[in-house]
């Protein structure tokens, strides 16, 4: 199952990270075959900037890279990827094929952007809550959860719940075994709730 963790420059650094860790950690440790292949996208698949100067390069740009089981949009300083039209359509685009999509902290903003979602429960970063009820009226924004799984897509909190949100999804993909199994090879106190 391919995971594409969509980047862009002003990234949160754990937002993608994290993830990625928990999926290869996952096909590592898996002991019947490797179920995940994470990689990391960006639109043009040129060096991207993140959070704090961290500096990453791409595996794909949106024209080069293989099909996506699993979009995974990261959020970070979001704004001015709302406002790029390769963008939303690229996320439009995976929505359509894609066995989930989700969106950790404010990637929500992204795939309200792209209406992906539009009246599901939906979570993003503690601090963003007021500004994504705002903009996005319709949209069941939940606090004071790790995660929301609303069937087609799953979104998660701020930061470090892109990891919880990551061993859930490992947990309803492949099983509960493995998410534990990847939690404790991660050395990651996670509780599966």
């Amino acid at each position: 199952m391919n995971i594409g963790i969509y980047i862009y420059d002003q990234a949160e650094v754990l937002d993608f990270s994290g993830p990625f860790e928990v999926f290869s950690t996952a096909s590592r440790v898996c002991t019947d075959g490797d179920p995940f292949t994470p990689f990391l996208v960006s639109e043009t698949g040129d060096i991207v900037t993140a959070r704090g100067g961290y500096r990453v390069v791409p595996h794909y740009g949106f024209d080069n890279h293989p099909s996506i089981d699993v979009p995974i949009v990261v959020g970070g300083v979001h704004t001015a990827e709302m406002l790029k039209p390769p963008v939303i359509a690229w996320i439009k685009e995976q929505a359509k094929t894609a066995q989930l999509m989700t969106s950790i902290c404010t990637g929500a903003f992204l795939l309200a952007a792209a209406e992906v979602i539009t009246t599901e429960p939906v979570t993003t970063h503690w601090e963003d809550i007021p500004d994504l009820r705002q903009q996005y009226p319709n949209l069941e924004v939940r606090e004071g959860t790790r995660w929301v799984d609303a069937e087609r897509v799953v979104t998660s909190g701020g930061i470090s719940a892109g990891i919880d949100m990551s061993l859930y999804l490992v947990s309803k993909l492949h099983s509960q075994a493995l998410a534990q199994k990847t939690a404790k090879q991660m050395a990651f106190d996670w509780t599966g709730l």
